[in-house]
């Protein structure tokens, strides 16, 4: 736990040099929306731990080997969104019509989210087309083989559930990232601040599963300030839109105040959180000792 929070601080305060770097050399609008894209992207990598943990016991991942699959399911994912930011970036400069794609989308997920909190529908991993396709073109071990990703067998190669779970991690994380690019996208639109805020953010993801552990499911509110984020960015993404046709109406948000609401949220949703767990152990421990 230690070393991992060790780890933390170190990738945060390297983000946070990159940023000063960037102010110093292009201003501190650039700054601005390297912050904001990396507090987005490093709260909405808060919801992916809590997928991770439920692909890391659904194929019962042994703990010893639990960084190795984070550390390749993670650099796969980092490639994968490389590919996914130049896409996008190409897309937009061609049809600034996407801009209202995005904002739309972003402002239906938020909805989603809020919607399944309430209804209380809990995370559930489904297998994508390119885990099925692993697990059928490949011939699998039953078990564990160490931490080998393949291994020969009566002079058959086979690959074993090591591999599986990265693949799960990593196609998993990229269906996350249809959701976190375009959120950036509405804060930025330079695709190199849009990969670094991706990657910075990525960084001490591993080290951060291991370090919040039970604390993720302490974060009860964390859904609903995703959600907030989201439908923010989502209408401040169509705002500027309008504001690029020429609609006399539609403000532009300055990227300063994007910044104060993101950090404002996620500040006040995490402390909610830590409050209501606390207040809720209060009351367990008070009936517990009602009952003896």
């Amino acid at each position: 736990m230690r070393q991992a929070g060790y780890w933390v601080t170190f990738y945060v305060a390297l983000a946070a040099a990159f940023g000063v770097l960037l102010w110093t050399t292009y201003g501190g609008d650039k700054a601005g929306e390297f912050f904001a894209g990396y507090i987005t992207e490093y709260s909405l990598s808060i919801d992916n731990l809590f997928v991770f943990f439920i692909i890391m016991g659904k194929f019962a991942v042994p703990r010893a080997y639990q960084h190795k699959v984070l550390l390749v399911g993670i650099v796969l994912a980092l490639v994968m969104r490389g590919i996914f930011i130049a896409l996008g970036a190409a897309a937009l400069q061609r049809f600034s019509w996407l801009f209202y794609v995005f904002g739309a989308f972003l402002i239906y997920t938020a909805v989603n989210i809020v919607r399944d909190h309430v209804r209380g529908k809990e995370e559930e991993v489904n297998e994508n087309i390119l885990l099925r396709w692993v697990r059928g073109a490949f011939p699998t071990t039953e078990g564990y083989v160490g931490s080998k990703v393949t291994v020969k067998i009566d002079g058959k190669r086979m690959v074993t559930p090591m591999l599986i779970v990265m693949v799960a991690i990593g196609s998993t994380d990229l269906l996350f990232a249809l959701d976190s690019i375009p959120a950036i996208f509405g804060l930025t639109k330079d695709p190199f601040i849009v990969f670094t805020a991706n990657a910075f953010a990525l960084m001490g993801l591993r080290q951060l599963y291991f370090l919040l552990g039970g604390l993720l499911q302490r974060l009860v509110y964390i859904s609903y300030g995703l959600a907030f984020i989201l439908g923010f960015i989502g209408v401040k993404l169509v705002m500027e839109a309008l504001h690029a046709s020429h609609v006399s109406w539609a403000p532009e948000i300055p990227i300063w105040v994007s910044l104060t609401v993101i950090g404002a949220t996620m500040v006040i949703t995490t402390v909610a959180s830590l409050v209501k767990a606390r207040m809720d152990t209060r009351k367990g421990e008070a009936a517990h000792s009602e009952q003896v």
